[in-house]
Protein backbone atom coordinates (compact mmCIF):
# COMPACT_ATOMS: atom_id res chain seq x y z
CA UNK A 1 0.00 0.00 0.00
CA UNK A 2 1.18 3.00 -0.82
CA UNK A 3 2.02 5.88 1.98
CA UNK A 4 0.39 8.86 1.73
CA UNK A 5 2.43 12.18 2.22
CA UNK A 6 1.85 14.72 4.81
CA UNK A 7 1.74 17.19 1.63
CA UNK A 8 -0.55 15.41 -0.20
CA UNK A 9 -3.20 15.74 2.68
CA UNK A 10 -2.66 19.38 4.30
CA UNK A 11 -2.41 20.43 7.97
CA UNK A 12 -6.43 20.23 8.60
CA UNK A 13 -6.84 16.96 7.17
CA UNK A 14 -4.04 15.45 8.94
CA UNK A 15 -5.61 17.07 12.47
CA UNK A 16 -8.98 15.12 11.71
CA UNK A 17 -7.19 11.90 11.32
CA UNK A 18 -4.67 12.44 14.09
CA UNK A 19 -7.87 13.23 16.48
CA UNK A 20 -9.59 9.79 15.54
CA UNK A 21 -6.63 7.98 16.82
CA UNK A 22 -6.84 9.82 20.00
CA UNK A 23 -10.09 8.88 20.43
CA UNK A 24 -11.57 5.44 22.33
CA UNK A 25 -13.98 3.43 20.98
CA UNK A 26 -16.52 5.73 23.18
CA UNK A 27 -15.63 8.90 21.52
CA UNK A 28 -13.87 9.84 24.42
CA UNK A 29 -10.33 10.51 25.01
CA UNK A 30 -8.13 7.12 25.82
CA UNK A 31 -7.61 7.41 29.78
CA UNK A 32 -8.53 10.94 30.11
CA UNK A 33 -12.35 10.69 31.88
CA UNK A 34 -11.83 14.03 32.70
CA UNK A 35 -11.55 15.74 29.36
CA UNK A 36 -14.45 17.77 28.48
CA UNK A 37 -13.15 18.19 24.90
CA UNK A 38 -10.06 16.77 23.32
CA UNK A 39 -7.96 16.49 20.47
CA UNK A 40 -9.07 18.67 17.19
CA UNK A 41 -12.20 20.23 17.96
CA UNK A 42 -11.42 23.55 19.05
CA UNK A 43 -8.94 26.39 19.98
CA UNK A 44 -7.63 23.82 22.95
CA UNK A 45 -8.35 21.43 24.87
CA UNK A 46 -10.73 21.68 28.00
CA UNK A 47 -10.05 19.51 31.08
CA UNK A 48 -12.49 19.32 34.48
CA UNK A 49 -11.80 20.91 37.75
CA UNK A 50 -14.34 19.19 39.21
CA UNK A 51 -15.82 22.20 40.18
CA UNK A 52 -17.13 25.45 38.38
CA UNK A 53 -14.24 25.85 36.51
CA UNK A 54 -12.12 23.91 33.58
CA UNK A 55 -8.87 24.02 32.55
CA UNK A 56 -7.93 24.73 28.96
CA UNK A 57 -4.39 24.23 27.55
CA UNK A 58 -3.11 25.01 23.74
CA UNK A 59 0.47 24.22 22.20
CA UNK A 60 2.03 25.44 18.93
CA UNK A 61 5.56 25.11 17.30
CA UNK A 62 7.17 27.61 15.32
CA UNK A 63 10.40 27.32 13.24
CA UNK A 64 13.24 29.82 12.39
CA UNK A 65 12.62 29.62 8.34
CA UNK A 66 9.00 29.31 8.60
CA UNK A 67 7.57 31.67 10.75
CA UNK A 68 10.26 34.30 11.76
CA UNK A 69 10.99 36.78 8.45
CA UNK A 70 14.39 37.64 8.69
CA UNK A 71 13.86 41.21 9.81
CA UNK A 72 12.50 40.40 13.47
CA UNK A 73 14.37 40.53 16.58
CA UNK A 74 14.61 38.18 19.01
CA UNK A 75 12.48 39.90 21.41
CA UNK A 76 9.81 39.55 18.76
CA UNK A 77 9.99 36.26 17.87
CA UNK A 78 9.92 35.57 21.81
CA UNK A 79 6.70 37.40 22.02
CA UNK A 80 5.44 36.17 18.72
CA UNK A 81 6.36 32.36 20.20
CA UNK A 82 4.33 33.21 23.11
CA UNK A 83 1.40 34.97 21.87
CA UNK A 84 0.12 32.52 19.13
CA UNK A 85 -0.50 29.93 22.37
CA UNK A 86 -1.87 33.46 24.43
CA UNK A 87 -4.15 33.86 21.70
CA UNK A 88 -5.68 30.37 21.73
CA UNK A 89 -6.40 31.34 25.40
CA UNK A 90 -8.12 33.74 24.52
CA UNK A 91 -10.16 31.75 22.13
CA UNK A 92 -11.69 30.03 24.53
CA UNK A 93 -12.49 33.24 27.08
CA UNK A 94 -10.87 32.16 29.29
CA UNK A 95 -7.60 33.69 32.14
CA UNK A 96 -4.30 32.67 31.10
CA UNK A 97 -2.36 31.06 34.59
CA UNK A 98 0.81 30.19 32.57
CA UNK A 99 2.88 29.47 29.35
CA UNK A 100 5.65 26.77 29.24
CA UNK A 101 8.37 27.32 26.70
CA UNK A 102 10.60 25.03 24.68
CA UNK A 103 13.82 26.36 23.00
CA UNK A 104 15.04 24.25 20.52
CA UNK A 105 18.62 25.85 18.87
CA UNK A 106 21.60 25.55 16.88
CA UNK A 107 24.61 24.80 19.15
CA UNK A 108 26.63 28.14 17.99
CA UNK A 109 23.62 30.20 18.98
CA UNK A 110 24.83 32.97 21.62
CA UNK A 111 23.53 33.65 24.71
CA UNK A 112 22.39 37.38 24.14
CA UNK A 113 20.21 35.87 21.62
CA UNK A 114 18.34 33.69 23.98
CA UNK A 115 18.32 36.10 26.69
CA UNK A 116 16.50 38.08 24.10
CA UNK A 117 13.91 35.80 23.07
CA UNK A 118 13.19 34.91 27.07
CA UNK A 119 12.17 38.40 27.46
CA UNK A 120 10.35 38.82 24.39
CA UNK A 121 8.45 36.06 25.68
CA UNK A 122 8.62 36.90 29.90
CA UNK A 123 6.85 40.31 28.27
CA UNK A 124 3.77 39.18 25.99
CA UNK A 125 2.93 36.64 28.86
CA UNK A 126 2.90 39.98 31.80
CA UNK A 127 0.82 41.47 29.14
CA UNK A 128 -1.83 39.29 29.16
CA UNK A 129 -1.30 38.96 33.01
CA UNK A 130 1.01 35.61 33.30
CA UNK A 131 4.45 34.37 33.20
CA UNK A 132 6.38 31.52 31.33
CA UNK A 133 6.88 29.20 34.17
CA UNK A 134 8.74 26.44 32.99
CA UNK A 135 10.54 24.29 30.07
CA UNK A 136 13.17 23.14 28.07
CA UNK A 137 16.06 23.79 25.89
CA UNK A 138 17.86 21.62 23.59
CA UNK A 139 19.96 21.49 20.75
CA UNK A 140 18.35 21.85 16.77
CA UNK A 141 19.39 21.82 13.34
CA UNK A 142 17.04 25.33 13.16
CA UNK A 143 15.77 27.53 15.80
CA UNK A 144 12.37 25.83 17.13
CA UNK A 145 10.16 27.08 20.02
CA UNK A 146 7.27 25.39 21.18
CA UNK A 147 4.94 26.74 23.66
CA UNK A 148 2.27 25.18 25.33
CA UNK A 149 -0.26 27.75 27.84
CA UNK A 150 -2.80 26.93 30.75
CA UNK A 151 -5.56 29.46 31.39
CA UNK A 152 -8.46 28.74 33.56
CA UNK A 153 -12.30 29.71 32.77
CA UNK A 154 -16.06 28.81 34.22
CA UNK A 155 -17.99 26.23 32.89
CA UNK A 156 -20.48 28.29 32.40
CA UNK A 157 -18.20 31.10 30.57
CA UNK A 158 -16.72 29.17 28.08
CA UNK A 159 -16.68 29.94 24.54
CA UNK A 160 -16.28 26.79 22.13
CA UNK A 161 -16.34 27.30 18.22
CA UNK A 162 -20.04 25.35 18.31
CA UNK A 163 -22.63 27.15 19.77
CA UNK A 164 -23.21 29.54 16.55
CA UNK A 165 -27.23 30.14 15.36
CA UNK A 166 -28.86 31.16 12.60
CA UNK A 167 -29.64 35.13 13.23
CA UNK A 168 -26.51 35.59 15.29
CA UNK A 169 -24.21 38.64 14.30
CA UNK A 170 -20.82 37.99 13.06
CA UNK A 171 -17.90 40.46 14.66
CA UNK A 172 -14.41 40.46 15.04
CA UNK A 173 -12.12 42.47 17.39
CA UNK A 174 -9.30 45.16 15.49
CA UNK A 175 -8.93 45.19 12.08
CA UNK A 176 -8.13 42.31 9.20
CA UNK A 177 -5.06 41.88 6.55
CA UNK A 178 -2.54 44.09 8.61
CA UNK A 179 -0.63 41.57 8.57
CA UNK A 180 -0.98 40.03 5.61
CA UNK A 181 0.17 43.61 4.12
CA UNK A 182 3.30 43.68 6.82
CA UNK A 183 4.26 40.33 5.00
CA UNK A 184 3.85 41.71 1.51
CA UNK A 185 5.64 45.21 1.93
CA UNK A 186 8.75 42.88 3.82
CA UNK A 187 8.55 40.29 0.75
CA UNK A 188 8.00 43.68 -1.84
CA UNK A 189 10.52 45.53 0.03
CA UNK A 190 7.64 48.38 -0.27
CA UNK A 191 7.51 50.94 2.69
CA UNK A 192 4.63 50.32 5.25
CA UNK A 193 4.36 52.14 8.97
CA UNK A 194 6.08 50.56 12.56
CA UNK A 195 2.29 50.29 13.21
CA UNK A 196 1.79 48.19 10.83
CA UNK A 197 4.97 45.98 10.91
CA UNK A 198 4.42 45.47 14.52
CA UNK A 199 0.89 43.81 13.95
CA UNK A 200 3.00 40.88 11.93
CA UNK A 201 6.07 41.21 14.56
CA UNK A 202 4.46 41.86 17.86
CA UNK A 203 0.72 40.67 17.67
CA UNK A 204 -1.49 40.87 20.47
CA UNK A 205 -3.41 38.54 21.78
CA UNK A 206 -6.78 39.55 22.77
CA UNK A 207 -6.95 38.03 26.41
CA UNK A 208 -8.28 40.79 28.32
CA UNK A 209 -11.30 41.54 25.59
CA UNK A 210 -11.91 37.84 25.65
CA UNK A 211 -12.45 37.37 28.92
CA UNK A 212 -15.42 40.37 28.98
CA UNK A 213 -16.78 38.56 25.98
CA UNK A 214 -17.11 35.68 27.95
CA UNK A 215 -18.00 37.01 31.23
CA UNK A 216 -20.81 39.42 29.29
CA UNK A 217 -22.90 35.80 27.89
CA UNK A 218 -23.57 37.56 24.84
CA UNK A 219 -21.12 35.60 22.57
CA UNK A 220 -22.61 32.50 21.27
CA UNK A 221 -19.19 30.95 20.20
CA UNK A 222 -15.41 32.42 19.53
CA UNK A 223 -12.03 31.64 17.97
CA UNK A 224 -9.01 33.65 17.00
CA UNK A 225 -7.97 34.76 13.26
CA UNK A 226 -4.95 33.47 13.27
CA UNK A 227 -5.03 31.53 10.00
CA UNK A 228 -7.00 34.59 8.01
CA UNK A 229 -10.63 35.44 8.33
CA UNK A 230 -12.28 32.96 5.87
CA UNK A 231 -10.43 30.11 7.68
CA UNK A 232 -11.59 30.92 10.90
CA UNK A 233 -15.43 31.42 9.40
CA UNK A 234 -15.05 27.92 7.86
CA UNK A 235 -13.81 26.04 11.09
CA UNK A 236 -16.96 27.92 12.72
CA UNK A 237 -19.35 26.63 10.30
CA UNK A 238 -17.88 23.32 10.96
CA UNK A 239 -18.21 22.87 14.65
CA UNK A 240 -21.29 25.45 14.96
CA UNK A 241 -23.18 23.74 11.55
CA UNK A 242 -23.91 27.37 10.65
CA UNK A 243 -23.67 29.72 7.27
CA UNK A 244 -22.14 32.95 6.91
CA UNK A 245 -23.11 36.18 4.88
CA UNK A 246 -20.08 38.48 5.68
CA UNK A 247 -20.67 42.26 4.51
CA UNK A 248 -17.50 43.53 1.93
CA UNK A 249 -18.08 47.20 3.09
CA UNK A 250 -18.21 46.20 6.93
CA UNK A 251 -14.81 44.64 6.90
CA UNK A 252 -12.49 46.57 9.57
CA UNK A 253 -9.57 47.61 7.35
CA UNK A 254 -6.99 50.10 8.02
CA UNK A 255 -6.39 53.31 5.92
CA UNK A 256 -2.98 52.58 5.20
CA UNK A 257 -3.48 48.88 4.36
CA UNK A 258 -6.34 50.64 2.32
CA UNK A 259 -3.69 52.94 0.80
CA UNK A 260 -1.36 50.17 0.48
CA UNK A 261 -3.26 48.22 -2.43
CA UNK A 262 -4.05 49.37 -6.26
CA UNK A 263 -7.33 47.33 -6.21
CA UNK A 264 -10.58 46.41 -4.67
CA UNK A 265 -10.00 43.26 -5.34
CA UNK A 266 -6.59 43.25 -3.80
CA UNK A 267 -7.83 44.22 -0.70
CA UNK A 268 -10.50 42.15 -0.20
CA UNK A 269 -7.99 39.22 -0.80
CA UNK A 270 -5.78 40.75 1.96
CA UNK A 271 -8.94 41.05 4.47
CA UNK A 272 -10.14 37.34 4.46
CA UNK A 273 -7.07 35.38 3.41
CA UNK A 274 -4.28 36.11 4.77
CA UNK A 275 -2.97 35.43 8.31
CA UNK A 276 -1.42 36.77 11.51
CA UNK A 277 -3.96 39.08 12.89
CA UNK A 278 -4.57 37.46 16.45
CA UNK A 279 -8.09 38.63 16.32
CA UNK A 280 -11.14 37.02 17.45
CA UNK A 281 -14.05 35.87 15.41
CA UNK A 282 -16.82 36.02 17.42
CA UNK A 283 -20.71 35.00 16.79
CA UNK A 284 -22.78 37.63 19.21
CA UNK A 285 -26.66 36.85 19.93
CA UNK A 286 -28.18 39.92 18.58
CA UNK A 287 -30.35 40.90 21.73
CA UNK A 288 -27.53 41.28 23.83
CA UNK A 289 -25.59 43.09 21.19
CA UNK A 290 -25.66 46.28 23.15
CA UNK A 291 -23.87 44.32 26.39
CA UNK A 292 -20.72 43.87 23.84
CA UNK A 293 -20.20 46.80 22.26
CA UNK A 294 -18.25 49.18 24.57
CA UNK A 295 -15.99 46.27 25.87
CA UNK A 296 -13.57 46.52 23.08
CA UNK A 297 -13.21 47.86 19.25
CA UNK A 298 -15.91 45.20 18.07
CA UNK A 299 -16.68 45.21 14.48
CA UNK A 300 -20.45 43.47 13.07
CA UNK A 301 -19.35 41.84 9.94
CA UNK A 302 -22.52 39.80 8.87
CA UNK A 303 -24.81 37.27 10.45
CA UNK A 304 -25.15 33.34 10.91
CA UNK A 305 -27.54 31.51 8.28
CA UNK A 306 -28.70 28.33 7.69
CA UNK A 307 -25.49 25.88 7.03
CA UNK A 308 -27.00 25.12 3.51
CA UNK A 309 -26.66 28.31 2.29
CA UNK A 310 -22.25 28.53 2.59
CA UNK A 311 -20.15 30.70 3.65
CA UNK A 312 -20.51 33.95 0.99
CA UNK A 313 -19.34 37.49 0.62
CA UNK A 314 -21.90 40.66 -0.04
CA UNK A 315 -20.78 42.96 -1.79
CA UNK A 316 -21.75 47.10 -1.94
CA UNK A 317 -24.33 45.91 -5.00
CA UNK A 318 -25.65 42.86 -2.88
CA UNK A 319 -23.59 40.50 -5.22
CA UNK A 320 -22.96 37.33 -3.46
CA UNK A 321 -19.58 35.42 -3.95
CA UNK A 322 -18.27 32.49 -2.39
CA UNK A 323 -15.83 33.03 0.61
CA UNK A 324 -13.25 30.34 -0.59
CA UNK A 325 -11.80 27.57 2.31
CA UNK A 326 -8.07 28.87 2.31
CA UNK A 327 -5.83 31.10 4.52
CA UNK A 328 -2.73 30.42 6.23
CA UNK A 329 -1.48 26.65 7.03
CA UNK A 330 2.00 25.46 7.80
CA UNK A 331 0.66 21.99 5.91
CA UNK A 332 -0.50 22.55 2.46
CA UNK A 333 -2.05 19.92 0.59
CA UNK A 334 -0.30 20.01 -2.48
CA UNK A 335 -2.42 20.05 -5.93
CA UNK A 336 -2.90 16.37 -7.31
CA UNK A 337 -1.37 15.80 -10.34
CA UNK A 338 -4.09 14.09 -12.63
CA UNK A 339 -2.23 13.47 -15.78
CA UNK A 340 -0.11 10.77 -13.84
Amino acid sequence: MKDIKVSSVGERALISRLSEIFKAPDGKEKGQEGVLIGAGSDDCAVLDLKGEDCLVVTTDMLHRTTDFPEEMTPWQMGWMSAAVNLSDIAAMGAEPTGVVMAIGMPADTGVAFVEELAKGMQACAEFCGTAVIGGDLDTHVELTITGTALGRVKKSQILLRRGARPGDLVCVTGYTGSAGVALEALQSKKPVSETILKTLFEPIPRTKEARKLAESGAATSMMDTSDGLAMSLYDLARQSHVGFRIRENTLPILREVREFVSSSEKLTELALYTGGDFELLITIDPQKLKKVQNICNLTVIGECTKYETGIVLESPGYKLTTIEQRGYQQLKAEPVDKSS
